[in-house]
This record gives C-alpha cells, structure tokens and sequence, in this order.
C-alpha cells in the first residue's frame, strides 16, 4: 500500500447514526447549535453555605459573588435550576413548608430560578433521583424543555459531577473544605469558585461560535487529524462544522485513524499519510515522502486549511509543508509561536473536552455547525454495516478489554471477573478486541461471554456497539464509538491524560478507576506503575452498580 493514497467518498446527504437518533435518549435537535441551554445548580455549598439539615430561612448566606454569576447566566440566556438532595425530609429534620421557605429566601437574594428539583429521599431509599443517580439531572432538563446533554451542572461534591456525568450533561465541580480529594481527582471540570466556573462555561459556549465567517468563499478546505481513530472520531463535530462553510472538504489522516475516517459525515475526499511528527512509534523521516506529501497538499487546491491536533501536539511542522504547498490561509491551535507558518492561531485553556476544542478551531476559522446539528459525535449510517445476526437480538453489554495504548487496557484479570460478575448479574456480554488481541477476548470471554476477538474492523464494532446497552470499555477507540450511538458507558479510565478531556463526549458515563494513581497526567502509552494500580483495583461488583444507575439492567430490560 503506497503512503499516499485518496479514494473519494460522496457524503454530504449521507444519514448518520448519532446520539440524537437513538430511541429513548430523549435528546432533541434544536436549531441553534449551542453546548448549553440550562446551567443546573446544587444548593448547599454551590450556591449558599452548607449549614446541614436547615430549615431556616435566616440561616441562608449565599456563596461570594453568586448573584452576579448567575445574573451572568440569566443575561446569557441559560435557563436555570437547582437540583438538591435534601434527605432532611426524609429524617423528619425539617418539613416540606420549612424547606419551601428557605428557597424562597434563596430567590430573594439569587434571583428567580426557572425549575426547583428536590430528592425527598435518605440513600436507604434507593431512589433514582438522589445524587449521584442522574434522575434530578433528567427531570431539571424535562422541566426547562431541553436534554441533559445540553445542560451543566455545577456542584460541590462527586455525587454532583457524578449526576451530571450518568445523565450525559456536563458536571464542573467546585470544591470546598468538605469536598475530599478523591473527588476532586476525579472530576473532569473543577472551577476554584461558582463566578470561575460561570465564566468558563460562558466562555466554551461562546467559543464555538465563529465571531465572523470566512471573508472568502471557501470551496475546498483541508481538514488534518492524524494519530488514532478515537482522534479523529472526537473531531467529527468540527469537521462538520468546517463541511458546512465549505463546498469541498480533504480530510488528511494517518494509517491508524483512516477506518475512523471511514465514518465521518462531511468528508469528501480522503488522503491518507503517516506524519512522523504525530505518530507514537515513527520511522525516519523520509525527505521524499515529505516531498511526495507536499506536492499532494498542493494539488489539492484547497482555500484553507483547518490543522486539528490534540493538546499535546505541535501543528507547526504540518503548517510549514502546507505553506510549501501553496495554501494561503492555515488555521491551528499553536501555543509554540508560528511566525508566519499560521494565519489563524488559536489558543485554547487547558481540559477543554478534545471535540469541544476542536470545534472551537473551527470556530476561530470561521465555520460553525449547522442549525439543527447537535455538537456531538456521529457516524454516517451508510458506512455502518448490518451487526453479524448470529450475535442475536439488541440488548447485549459490551465489553472491550484492551487498548493501542496498553497503560489505558483493562487488566484481563479484571475483565474476567468483570464478565463473570456481569453473566451472574444477567447480562448478555460481547467481548470485543482487535486481531491481536484474540488471546485476551477469549480468555476473558471465558468466563462467560461471547467472544468476538478480530471478528470486526471498526466499521463492524461500530454496528456492534450501536445496539448494546451499555458498554464498559477504557479510554479508547469504542468509547467514542458508544457516544456517537448515544450508548451508555462504564469508564474504565486510566488517568494517564485527563478525564475531562478524553471521557466519553455527551452520553451517560460512570467513571471507575483511581483517579488519582501515580500514572496521573503521565500521558504513559505503556503503564508506568507496577500492577496497574489504576484499573487493578476497580471492584466487577462496582460495574453492575454502575449499569444499574445508568438504567441498565440484566435481563434484557433498558
């Protein structure tokens, strides 16, 4: 196979699995392609002083800086809710007109908020609605007339980021001298305060609208994510929005991101390259292929290029070959100072999830997505094929052990006695993997599964993926396939890069794992700890929990 290849791919009217499409998720198309439409909020803590158990309006102080944060967010536009446990109901501690006092008293000093969401409810209750169960987060998104993964939700503890995250919103913790480390290591967004995290989350939903469009028609744009596929599948959202501004789009990837690119909507044309300046193990480089790769951007003919990276990675090698090859106009994310390699460089903080990062390129270049397009991961459908019929009927779980990056697989110990936990539970499981990782599937699958080890290329597990109930997979590749089908996920996460960065994007997830093991932030492809301290300790009992929050339940029922 030569370095460079292009076959053409006709996809602008091309259906798309997403999120959005699957039956029950309750999520809805709005013409106005935003991140947020409601900021919900905890109560005690978040926005008053946790006095516990109060039932007394005098007693109410709210948190420095509150009321105009919130104002902040009226005059935005957002609507607003609390959604608060108050279990002191339950205990007699106070009563339900006590209660409905001290909220009046919070309106008369916070200003009126949209929808109050209140567990009534103690943990022995086992509820669906008390925090971190995702039950307040749906109905706070029912009652404002939007979905949850169009919400955030700002609070104190994990059991508030937890909520958000089983629900599909987004969750910004903000700790307090309660809040304990572990949930803090945890969390993907932590603000030091409520006015920090209300201006970061103005600030993200202003930085996927693009200021001002193009000055100049663009009729081909180049777009480049290489590395692996989940890169290039977390950075679907912004080639879309890049398709909608432009008549043709190339979308430039390496070896192990072109079956991703395979699935993407908005794309035309695909070359397909390694760039040993991005690629994890890379050979010499070759002066002739760099030769052969500039000669092939040239032809092209493209008005602008869009130069996606992840956050640890230099675009600037790219932009000086796209610069020989004659394209005017070069857009990328650089902290490194381009000179005159980049006509648009774009910063962005740090822990921004990588699709909302990419979008917010596209933005800065002059691209939105189009009315009706939710910011979230999709497939084209027609690139999906038939899932294989000896698997059976729909309402399977998932399970996929391994990972490119083995510091990210879960241990195949644990896996097993995941599955074994999961089969006892009543779950029907899949255990997926790529070819060279048959001798793990079927060890794992042994313990009561269904092995699939190398059967599928990623199109096949995508089919696959699309009609589980949930999927317990680390941070790799069927992650973001599961948030493009609007599947619910088990997070398995190694901590090596950052949770709220590479998480599942806009579906309902549960993070298990230590958040904050030693390999934390180490960006290890291999671990670097001995025993894998991470995802060894991670209970298979804790798994079945997990499902059961996210509505997932054994025998078939969802």
């Amino acid at each position: 196979m030569r370095q460079d290849q292009e076959d053409p791919y006709q996809r602008r009217s091309a259906p798309v699995y997403a999120a959005a499409d699957r039956a029950g998720s309750g999520s809805v198309a709005s013409p106005r392609p935003v991140l947020y439409d409601a900021v919900l909020l905890d109560r005690d803590g978040t926005l008053i002083e946790d006095v516990p158990y109060n039932g007394d309006p005098e007693k109410v102080r709210p948190v420095p800086g509150a009321r105009a944060a919130l104002d902040r967010l009226r005059a935005a536009g957002l609507r607003l809710a609390v959604v608060t446990n108050q279990s002191g109901l339950a205990r007699g501690y106070f009563t339900g007109e006590q209660m409905r006092a001290v909220h009046a008293r919070v309106e008369e000093l916070l200003g009126r908020f949209d929808a109050w969401l209140v567990c009534p409810h103690d943990d022995a209750d086992g509820c669906d609605c008390r925090k971190p169960a995702p039950g307040l987060v749906y109905a706070a998104a029912r009652e404002l007339g939007t979905t949850a993964s169009r919400c955030v939700l700002v609070g104190d503890i994990g059991r508030d980021v937890g909520a958000a995250l089983a629900a599909g919103a987004a969750g910004v913790l903000v700790p307090t001298p309660v809040t304990r480390p572990e949930e803090v290591a945890a969390a993907g967004w932590v603000a030091t305060d409520l006015p920090a995290a209300v201006a970061e989350i103005l600030r993200r939903q202003q930085a996927v609208q693009p200021a001002t469009p193009p000055t100049t028609p663009v009729r081909t744009a180049l777009v480049v994510r290489s590395d692996s596929a989940g890169d290039v599948l977390v950075t679907g959202p912004a080639i879309r929005a890049v398709a909608a501004g432009a008549e043709r789009v190339v979308l430039l990837c390496g070896p192990r991101g072109r079956a991703a690119a395979n699935l993407l909507p908005g794309v035309d044309e695909i070359i397909e390259h390694p760039l040993p300046w991005i690629d994890p193990t890379p050979g010499p480089v070759d002066p002739e292929a760099m030769r052969s790769l500039t000669a092939r951007l040239g032809a092209v003919g493209a008005d602008q290029a869009v130069v996606f990276t992840s956050f640890h990675q230099s675009a600037l090698p790219l932009a000086l070959l796209l610069r020989m090859a004659g394209i005017d106009r070069i857009a990328a994310i650089s902290d490194d100072y381009p000179g005159s390699l980049l006509d648009i460089r774009h910063r962005v903080p740090v822990g921004v999830p990588e699709p909302e990062r990419a979008l917010s390129l596209a933005a800065a270049a002059g691209h939105r997505l189009p009315d009706g397009d939710e910011p979230v991961l999709r497939l084209r459908r027609d690139a999906v094929p038939q899932r294989p019929a000896d698997l059976g009927d729909p309402g399977y779980v998932v399970l996929h052990p391994g990972s490119a990056a083995s510091s990210r697989a879960c241990p195949p110990e644990v896996a097993t006695r995941i599955v074994g936990a999961l089969t006892d539970a009543g779950h029907r499981v899949l255990v997926t993997g790529g070819p060279d990782e048959r001798a793990i599937t079927a060890r794992v699958a042994a313990a009561g599964g269904t092995d699939l080890g190398g059967r599928t290329d990623l199109a096949g597990l995508a089919a696959i993926v699309a009609d589980a109930r949930a999927v317990v997979v680390g941070n790799t590749g069927p992650a973001h396939l599961a948030a493009a089908a609007g599947v619910p996920v088990v997070s398995l996460f190694a901590p090596t890069v950052p949770f709220g960065q590479w998480g599942p994007y806009r579906v309902p997830t549960i993070r298990l794992g230590d958040a904050a093991a030693p390999c934390r932030d180490t960006r290890a492809a291999s671990c670097p700890v001995p025993g894998h301290p991470c995802l060894a300790g991670v209970d298979p009992d804790e798994v079945v929990d997990a499902l059961r929050t996210l509505a997932v339940s054994g025998g078939g029922s969802r």
